[in-house]
């Protein structure tokens, strides 16, 4: 199995509420059956009904598991303008930027299903002009600037 992911799909309790607050941070939806795609770089982040999806990936009645999504960018302002315009969409900030362990910047929001979204600079993390994210070479030595492995 290759290290990839085509999609990354966020069940949610009301398609239309959740599309707005996506396209409110600048993103831009398509909507096909009750879904909505975006895409995201090299991938798609995918709105779908929170019960479909339980039903879908053999939950019926339960919740998938927990996660964060993660997004990296090239500067610590950038952080702060993507948690002010995240919270003028309607997001509740869940952890104000602040400095990091790792030597970066960093806070935390949550959408209206409360998906947990973490804004990040980490000048150890290489990031294209595009926003692609080179990880670097943990087993090279340690850098400060990095994470921990």
């Amino acid at each position: 199995m290759e290290q990839r992911i085509s999609l990354i799909t966020l069940g949610v309790t009301d398609i239309a509420r959740a599309r707005a607050f996506y396209e409110q941070l600048g993103w831009h939806g398509q909507e096909i059956e009750e879904t909505v795609f975006f895409q995201a770089g090299g991938l798609a982040l995918v709105l779908w009904g929170r019960a479909k999806l339980a039903a879908d990936v053999g939950v019926p009645g339960g919740e998938p598991g927990a996660m964060a999504l993660g997004y990296n960018v090239h500067s610590r302002a950038e952080v702060d303008e993507i948690l002010a315009t995240a919270a003028q969409a309607g997001a509740r900030i869940t952890r104000p930027a602040a400095d990091t362990f790792y030597g970066g910047y960093a806070g935390c929001f949550t959408d209206p299903d409360g998906h947990v979204w973490e804004i990040a600079w980490n000048p150890g993390f290489a990031l294209a002009a595009d926003g692609t994210l080179t990880l670097p070479d943990f087993t090279a030595g340690p850098d400060p600037a990095s994470p921990p492995a």
